[in-house]
Formats: C-alpha cells, structure tokens, sequence
C-alpha cells in the first residue's frame, strides 16, 4: 500500500491588487505523515492548475503546505516496482511537465516553505518566480543521491541555475553524502534559495503580502547573477568527495555531478530531458532498489521493534556507570544529553574518574561552542555528573550499567559488588562487546534484571543499540531497555545472546577473511582496495584500527571458541601484532595507506599467492553469505531485515548497499552459495 496521495486545492483571495489563488499541498494526514507526489498528486497538480489558468481574472499564486510539512518528494514506494528505463523516463517527464506548468504561468508565483521540503517537495518551490521560508522549517534538502537516484524533477538543473554550481552541489552532493544532511531555514535564505526569510506565527500572511507587493510593483527582488565559471574546479572538488564516500560503488552521485556541469550551458528545456534520461538509468538499477529498501528500514521498519514486550517500561532517573574510559565517557555524556538526569561514574582510581569527567565536560563545553548549546545549559549538563570510587553511590540509580574491560571474570565480579548496593528493582546492563550475558548474570541473586545494551563507537554518531535478551531477562527489563534506546535516540534491535551477537560477528567475519588473504599473500593495500570498491564506508583494516586490535582480536578469540578454527581462525600474525601493541597496520597520517615497516616484519605469510580484486571479493562475500545463514538459522535475530538494519546503523554501511542481505542477493552471491535469497527469510 502506497503514501496516502496529496491533492492540490486552490481557493482565491480577493486581494487589494486583485484574485490570487491560493494552492495548498494537503494528504489529509497530521505532520507524521509528510506530502508526498505519486502520479496521482502529480494529477492533482495538473487540475489545480488548469482551473487556475482558466480563471482570467487571477493576478498572482501562492503555493504552500499542511502545518509543518510543504512536501516531501516523490512517493517512494511506487520505485521498487519500476524496473525498465522507459518508465523511469515517463516519471521524470511527467514530473517536468506537471511543475513546469507553474513556470509558465503569465502572472508572478510564491512558494510559501512553510516546513520540510525535501527532493521534489523543494523542486517543485524552484518552479514557482519567488521563495519565502519560514524561520522555523526543517527539513530542506536534496536527498536523491542518498537514495540511488538524482534530483530529476528540475533539481539539478533549477538549483544550478539560480544558486550556482558551487552551492547546487552543497545541496545535492555534499549534503546528501554526509548522512543525509538537511538545512533550516535560515541557512536556505542564506543559501539564497529563499527571497525572503519569515517568522512562523505570520508566515502565511506575510507570504502573502509579499506577493501583494511584488503584484502591485511595490517589491523588486535582486538576484546576483550565478556564477559558473568555476564549475570545473567545483566539479573537481565534489568528484573527489564523492569518491571518498563510494570509491565509484554508486552511480547516482557522478550522474549528478555531469548534470549540474551541464547545467551551466543548457537551457532548462536540454538540462530537463537529461534529467529525465538520467532517472531512466538510475531508477532501474540495483543501488536505487537497495537505496529505496534502506529507507524504508530506517524509517518504518525501524520504528517498530521486533520482540518489543507490552510491559510498562520502568522510569529512569538516574544513571549508574561502572568504568570511566572513552566508551563509559561517551555514555555518560548521551545519557546526561538525552535524558537530562543525574549520572554517576565510577572507576577504581580518582585519575580514572577524574579524566572520564574531564572528558564530559570538555564534550559539553564543545556543544556550547558550536552553538548546539547555551553556556547556562553546558554547565548544567556537566554538572549532572558524579563521578566516585565508591559504589554505595549506585543505591539510588534507577539503571547500572557497565562499560569496563573486556573480560568475564572482571565483568562478573563488577556486577556483583554492585548488587549489594543497589535497589532490588533497578536494572544491570553490560556493553559487552562479545561475552555472554547469559553467564555474566549467572551468579546474581537476581538475573532476570540484566540485560546486555550494546553500543557502537563512536556512541554519538552511530544509532544502533543491540539489546541482548537471555532466557532469564524479565519482560519488563527489556521493555526498559527499548523504551531507555528511544528516549536516547537510538534504534534497539532485539538480538538473542550470542557470541559477538550480530554486527560484531558479521564485522569479524569479514576481518578474519581480510587476514587469511594477506597470511596467503595478498598485500593489506590490495585487500582494502577490493573491498572500498563494493562501496564500503570504510576499509577493513582501516576498521580494525578504529576498533582497537585488541578488541577485534578478543572478538575474534570469542568466536574461534564458540565456533572453531575454520570460521573463525585466529592468525597468529594478528596475535603478535596485537601482543607488539601496534595500534593500526598503517602508518599515522598515510593518505596512501602505507604499511607500517614494523607491522611487515611482524606478519609472517604462509603463501605467497597473487589475488585479483574480483577473488578477493568473492571469498569475503561468500563467506558472508554462510556467516548470516547461519546467523538466522540460529535465530539471532528475528529476520534478514534486522541483519540489514543493524548493519546500516551500527557499521555505517551505506543505503545503496541495502544493508548486506539485499545486497548479496542483488549480487547474485546468495543464490550461487545457498541456493536461495535472504529477503524471503
């Protein structure tokens, strides 16, 4: 079932210069549910207009929306069912011709943003002579090339037209390929997308008004003329960002990047109908269906977690935190920032707790300084911290939880000394990385309160919570826990306890691959590339040193144990390069990842085999696919649907991949290994 369509309904106003009609974007629906264009809208929007053109007496047009929202873009669901370059022509043409009517009208337009306008919902304020923006809109942007497709409805060539090349791209490359990033109002007035910039409570009228005064003469708005002889060195520039994000995995984001070059010598008619054979192209193709199926997670499926018991969650108001390192630091700051309670932070040396805490300041002072916020509000929210050496400060927390060293005894003992100082009902997490829960908790008097709460790092970016249920956790400790992610802003996926649970065991799947193609002989250079070439955020090995070789390695142990030598070996190269403390295979600061001379005498290769990107790539994938059958076999979690979604979230696997179950399908490499597909698990 499709978004519900959005009609276009006109009524005139009877204005001191003379009719105006009035058009309003509304799907019958509260703000949740944003404007959306089908072809039924579009429809609509042919209608609107026509009675429009046919009333001879009206003066001047004001488009707008529903409170919040004046239009999200194109209904997305109807895009899976495309699948030849004919129909994704039609709608880029049906689209263009539809909006274009309102660029022909004989009398001057406004588009009224009264709220979010995103992809065609901004395109379609392009078509209309005039802009105003309200202060208070979020939400503006061009998201397309997130999403496997380009601005195909006037985007690229609109935008490049009024704005320039240089700001076009910051709307439709740059901003779309750093997670998506939208703007305000303010910054779409500053942008100069906006003729005029106005507060909320009047916007409609003022709107309005500036229309009237543009009608009667009375208001001339300046544009400076778009700059374009820059376009090659500002093309050159977005390539290379673009590069950096999909290593030319994507096809979207360089189909964009020759269409706002083009832009700048085409009429609107030539830069429409490249748009239109462009969405041909892209719309059909495996990143638009794996882009299209990422947002639909993200944004639907993600929204009703798996396993959610119906017990009432237990109020949280304050925070337990064993440990103060760089993740026990990072959680307090979230917790502190989010639900704005007291925290409490201990470690066993004050050196320990008084670096933890410097740390949480020093986060909050960096808010203040970035404007996100007030100098009253920075010191307020440092000063929710406590930090301790005493864990008789725990005997009030509503909720522990415990973020020191990787090791079950230590886990064990941490978690008992603090059940003899807090509440009988207050709540035990762990962010262990990879041990079970289940044995963690087997000591306490009372382990159906514990539950594992995984976070991934760094906490602030990445919006996964794993939270790992074992046969003993009460229905009302886990409703907590997915009420407690929700409250932090993040997405709980309900995940069985098992060992290095999902993301970590499918990251380390494809880390001890990685290290098997080098102990056979392949280069670290040679395996990154390979892999950065399926459009991986980032290179393995450059994963493995943002993780930690001693984490990967402790991950990988735990795995070997649970699972034996032939899934997942343990290189002893590895080992010693874990064991010679190096923190990363590269050396520091090496833009061309030049290996570490240490690190090369340390690696002793069994093989001296040469591989071609393209082996490389099949022995990881392959064995993926196996890691994940089995994945599910064993019920980890509940379908391929979570595998995905926890990847996107917690490893940062970008949309157009579809997480890594639809992308193995869509590559042909889970039928060629387990004769079958994923998506019908």
């Amino acid at each position: 079932m499709g978004e519900p369509v959005t009609r276009f309904y006109n009524r005139f106003y009877e204005s001191p210069v003379g009719r105006i009609a009035i058009v309003t974007m509304d799907n019958g629906h509260d703000y949740k549910k944003p404007n959306t264009f089908s072809e039924s809208a579009l429809r609509s929007l042919n209608k609107a207009l026509e009675e429009i053109s046919k009333d001879g007496g009206v003066k001047g047009m004001m488009l707008t929306g529903k409170p919040y929202i004046f239009a999200a873009g194109a209904d997305l669901t109807e895009v899976p069912f495309i699948t030849t370059f004919e129909q994704g022509y039609q709608i880029g043409q049906f689209g263009h011709l539809a909006m274009k009517r309102i660029m022909d009208l004989p009398f001057p337009t406004v588009a009224a943003i009264n709220g979010v306008a995103l992809g065609g919902g901004l395109e379609i304020a392009l078509y209309c002579q005039y802009r105003t923006v309200a202060r208070s809109a979020q939400g503006i942007g061009f998201p397309e090339c997130f999403l496997g497709i380009i601005p195909g409805w006037g985007g690229c060539t609109l935008a490049t037209k009024l704005l320039g090349p240089e700001k076009a791209l910051e709307l439709i490359i740059f901003n779309a390929l750093n997670q998506n990033r939208m703007i305000n109002g303010p910054q779409a007035f500053q942008l100069g997308l906006a003729d005029r910039l106005l507060d909320g409570a009047e916007f409609l009228d003022e709107s309005l008004q500036f229309l009237q005064d543009i009608i009667a003469g009375q208001v001339k708005v300046e544009r400076p003329p778009a700059q374009t002889g820059n376009v090659k060195s500002a093309i050159a520039k977005a390539k290379g960002f673009v590069d950096s994000k999909v290593h030319g995995a994507a096809p979207a984001p360089y189909r964009a990047l020759e269409l706002i070059e083009g832009a700048c010598k085409w009429d609107v008619e030539q830069g429409f109908e490249e748009e239109n054979k462009a969405l041909g192209d892209l719309i059909k193709t495996r990143e638009c269906k794996a882009s299209i199926y990422s947002f639909d997670l993200v944004n639907r499926y993600a929204k009703k977690p798996r396993g959610m018991p119906d017990a009432k969650p237990q109020a949280v108001n304050k925070v337990g935190i064993i440990g103060a390192g760089l993740m026990a630091s990072q959680l307090a700051q979230l917790f502190i920032y989010r639900l704005g309670v007291p925290v409490v932070m201990k470690d066993i040396k004050q050196e320990f707790v008084d670096k933890g805490c410097a740390y949480v300041a020093q986060e909050f002072q960096k808010m203040v300084e970035k404007g996100r916020l007030s100098a009253a509000q920075g010191r307020y929210f440092t000063s929710l911290l406590t930090g301790t050496l005493d864990s008789q400060d725990f005997a009030d927390c509503d909720f522990l939880i415990e973020a020191v060293f990787e090791e079950m005894q230590v886990k064990q003992q941490v978690f008992a000394e603090a059940e003899t100082f807090i509440r009988p009902d207050a709540i035990l997490a762990t962010n262990t990385s990879s041990l079970s829960v289940t044995r963690m908790a087997a000591d306490l008097k009372n382990p159906e309160r514990v539950v594992g709460f995984h976070f991934f790092n760094p906490v602030a970016v990445l919006p996964l919570v794993e939270i790992i249920k074992t046969e003993q956790t009460g229905q009302g400790t886990l409703a907590t826990a997915f009420g407690l992610a929700r409250k932090l802003k993040k997405t709980g996926i309900l995940v069985k306890d098992a060992p290095a649970f999902l993301v970590n065991r499918i990251l380390t799947r494809m880390l001890v691959d990685c290290v098997s193609l080098v102990d056979q002989g392949a280069s670290f250079q040679q395996v990154d590339d390979a892999m950065l070439a399926l459009g991986l955020p980032m290179a393995p090995f450059e994963l493995l040193a943002l993780v930690g070789p001693p984490v990967a390695l402790h991950v990988n142990e735990t795995l070997n144990r649970a699972f034996g030598s032939e899934r997942f070996p343990v290189s002893d190269s590895f080992a010693k390069l874990v064991a010679a403390k190096k923190p990363s295979i590269y050396l520091p600061n090496s833009k061309t990842r030049r290996v570490d001379p240490e690190v090369e005498k340390l690696w002793v290769k069994s093989d001296k085999r040469e591989f071609h990107p393209e082996e490389i790539q099949k022995t990881v994938l392959s064995n993926l696919a196996r890691e994940i059958d089995s994945i599910l076999q064993e019920k980890v979690v509940a379908s391929s649907r979570d595998v995905d979604l926890a990847m996107i979230m917690g490893a940062g696997w970008p949309f157009f991949m579809g997480g890594i179950t639809m992308y193995l399908d869509l590559a042909g490499i889970t039928p060629k290994v387990l004769q079958k597909v994923f998506f019908s698990i």
